[in-house]
């Protein structure tokens, strides 16, 4: 009997636990909420930044996926949404040779929608930090810095990435 209602007890814990309500995280200071599905996106490019020790995966909605495949990144066209997910680099532990993503440390958006984001050439920005997914910035003037770092490539449309070159995309 005991262990029935234990294994009772067990299951309805487990169910309220499955029934308990995600929670989002709050949208960046802009108004930019953070997409829910952008883990599921395909990657479009990845790098490493060695001037704070960085890895990044750069994935691309289906808008921004379709566009690296035909080539069409100079301008990106509207709709499509870059993610950056960035993570501290440390060496594996079996291959010290080898580095691999450690602690993970935010997450960016690039969104490019030319009429709604005309001060920032057309890309909407947006960040969120750690773990807890902290939105970044006091207020949507956060998006100057985003901008001015992104001055150097403003010639590839503000993007720092170069969709990574698949061999067999197409066939």
């Amino acid at each position: 009997m005991k262990r029935s209602i234990l294994i009772a007890a067990v299951l309805l814990a487990g169910g309220g636990l499955l029934m308990a309500k995600k929670t989002s995280p709050a949208p960046a200071p802009n108004g930019i909420e953070l997409p829910a599905d952008f883990a599921d996106w395909r990657l479009v490019s990845a790098s490493m930044r060695a001037d704070n020790d960085t890895m990044r995966a750069v994935l691309g909605n289906k808008a921004a996926m379709r566009a690296a495949r035909e080539g069409r990144v100079n301008p990106w066209p509207d709709g499509a949404v870059l993610a950056k997910v960035v993570w501290r680099r440390v060496d594996m532990e079996e291959w010290s040779t080898a580095s691999v993503p450690g602690a993970f440390v935010q997450v960016e958006f690039m969104i490019k929608n030319s009429r709604k984001y005309p001060e920032t050439g057309g890309w909407g920005f947006a960040r969120w930090l750690g773990n807890e997914l902290k939105p970044y910035g006091q207020d949507a003037g956060f998006v100057k810095e985003c901008f001015s770092c992104h001055q150097p490539v403003k010639d590839r449309d503000y993007v720092f990435t170069r969709p990574a070159a698949m061999p067999l995309a197409g066939r």
